[in-house]
């Protein structure tokens, strides 16, 4: 690692070769002209269409054009009805009550692009994309579900996150925040009768047949507290014998509006609720938020901060993966690793809670750099840790990767392959363990880790033993990279001094009154962010993560989408399960490491 990096908040040049290459393919190969190119969006290309040429255009971006965007990574949409700034003149967005906001991934050109529909309120609906990608069904009815958009062609639409039985649509800027802005809940004896009634379980309401023509099926429920699904998740199973006909699931157990309460929080107070997104990945949730802001403001970093933060991020991706380590070899039967890594952890955790203060939900990254600098003896912790955990990882390998018995249950089970996996929105370990070398910190750097020595583990079964090995030397990797930080750890500060960082540097602050109003009025009411919108994704611990901001020009966000890689990689069970028996699918639920938090949001 070289000892001094760059202080830049990312570096745009990788991104604007990509993009231009992409604009030149596009009106070059494109025989249509229906499109309008936003001039004003330094993120990531953004197209507008209207719906009569939406999917026409999504099929070409995804198989016609040369390095095709084979991946939807992305699908949402934004309230625009009370929105004050989309730009002036040349930049000035199509009128809109509603947007329809498509984000496609292309591996090849290492490119995000986003597509744009605008929707009036007296016709909010589209064309279904999910004849072009598969997994667009599951975000179609997030959309539908909490915004109220129809999908023409849809096959299932209904709600996903929020009751059968709920009253609206809750991201509608028109829907409350917060109980005390209704009335009391009160629950009648004809509520409860229809709150029961809605969960009467329905094979057909689930794309089931009762039976085939040669026998009857049996369903059961797996979950919502079974102890493999790994939080309050629920798979409505119809099976033939114990053979999986189908397996449907089932989330929102878990939704808390994170993405609604972005919409009332100051910028830095909503801090601590990215921790609770992937709740095992600590800070690793407040990155993809804090560079999202820095982008959008122009807040350089310092070479110190950015260190540290990467430092952190590793910490947090061995605790992470130490978690799904256990618990992968327990639920196929093997009880005693989690234990001994669960201790590993707790070691972890005692060095995170010395430089942070927090053990799982530290909230220590800040707008423009930490919180904190590092504590005196930082270093012999971390050292101490670095030169314990290799001997444990060997012991691991033995007791697990090595064991003939979770190899028989894991190898040939839970099965696809690249294709598959852009299909169906899969990033991170699961898709690095269908052969695809893609990492975002090789693929587009960020906070410097263009300036880390790091190897991008790959194997190519995709199955449940190969995605479980990614993760494993995944934790080798993690243990290089931190060595580095500890060994070229720069000097210097641990914030920017721009004024927008949270909380601001208190060093002027007796020195003059206009310096001293900024301090109160950003530690009170928060920093006031230009408007704007940008999105900005991180390889996290499950796959890749993302913040997608937009400012009106306030203290707070005028929508906030919070794009996490568990929501597609759970919409992905039935293809991996049908034809295979229940204890399979246990492995393959194991296999995919995600937290219903990271769901539900």
């Amino acid at each position: 690692m070289n000892s001094v990096i760059a202080n830049s908040v990312y570096s745009p040049t990788p991104y604007r070769a990509a993009a231009k290459s992409f604009i030149g393919d596009l009106r070059s190969q494109y025989r249509h002209n229906k499109y309008w190119l936003q001039p004003d969006c330094p993120d990531m290309p953004t197209l507008w269409t209207d719906s009569r040429s939406l999917l026409p255009l999504l099929r070409f971006l995804k198989a016609e054009i040369s390095h095709p965007f084979a991946m939807l990574y992305d699908l949402t949409a934004i309230d625009e009805r009370l929105r004050i700034n989309r730009g002036k003149g040349e930049s000035e967005q199509p009128k809109s009550d509603f947007t329809l906001v498509y984000q496609l991934l292309s591996v090849q050109r290492d490119l995000f692009i986003r597509i744009k529909l605008a929707l009036p309120a007296s016709h909010l609906s589209a064309p279904s994309a999910t004849s072009v990608w598969t997994s667009a069904n599951w975000y179609e009815r997030e959309i539908w579900d909490l915004f109220g958009i129809e999908f023409i062609g849809h096959p299932n639409l209904r709600r996903i996150l929020m009751p059968s039985t709920w009253q609206g649509h809750p991201l509608r800027k028109d829907h409350h925040a917060r109980a005390t802005e209704v009335d009391p809940f009160k629950l009648t004896a004809e509520k409860q009768r229809q709150e029961q009634e809605a969960l009467r379980f329905k094979p057909e309401e689930w794309g089931m047949a009762r039976a085939s023509d040669s026998a009857e099926f049996m369903f059961l429920n797996l979950g919502p507290n079974h102890p493999s699904v790994h939080g309050v998740f629920r798979v409505a199973l119809q099976l033939d014998g114990e053979r999986i006909i189908d397996a449907v699931p089932d989330i929102g157990y878990h939704h808390r509006g994170a993405e609604k309460m972005a919409e009332r929080q100051a910028w830095h107070t909503f801090m601590p609720y990215t921790d609770r997104i992937d709740y095992l990945g600590g800070v690793m949730n407040n990155l993809p938020y804090v560079l999202a802001l820095e982008q959008l403001a122009g807040i350089p970093v310092p070479s110190r901060a950015q260190v540290i933060r990467v430092m952190l991020c590793e910490l947090f991706r061995i605790a992470s993966h130490l978690v799904f380590y256990g618990t992968f070899a327990q639920d196929v039967g093997q009880m005693s690793p989690v234990f001994y890594m669960f201790v590993d952890r707790e070691k972890l955790f005692g060095i995170i809670e010395a430089i942070t203060g927090g053990r799982m939900h530290p909230a220590w990254f800040r707008i423009g750099g930490v919180a904190q600098d590092l504590p005196r003896g930082w270093d012999k912790l971390v050292r101490e840790f670095l030169d314990y955990m290799p001997k444990r990882l060997r012991e691991y390998e033995g007791m697990v990767l090595k064991n003939k018995l979770l190899q028989k249950r894991t190898r040939g089970i839970g099965v696809y392959n690249t294709q598959e996996a852009l299909e169906w929105g899969v990033t991170g370990p699961g898709l690095r363990a269908t052969g695809l070398e893609w990492d975002l910190r090789k693929r587009r750097p960020y906070s410097g880790y263009d300036q880390f020595e790091f190897d991008i583990p790959c194997f190519d079964s995709g199955d449940c033993f190969d995605r479980c090995r990614v993760r494993v030397e995944e934790i080798w990797q993690s243990l290089r990279i931190i060595r580095q930080c500890l060994d070229n750890m720069p000097p210097g500060p641990y914030k920017s001094d721009h004024p927008l960082t949270t909380p601001p540097r208190k060093s002027r602050t007796m020195h003059d009154i206009e310096t001293l109003i900024q301090h109160f009025v950003n530690n009170s009411w928060g920093p006031v962010m230009p408007p704007g919108e940008v999105c900005y994704p991180v390889e996290a611990t499950k796959g890749v993560n993302s913040y997608q901001i937009i400012s009106d020009g306030g203290n707070c966000a005028y929508r906030t989408r919070i794009r996490t890689p568990s929501f597609p990689h759970l919409q992905m069970i039935p293809l991996m399960a049908r034809g295979l028996l229940v204890a399979d699918l246990i492995a393959i639920i194991a296999s995919i490491d995600f937290v219903m938090a990271d769901v539900d949001r």
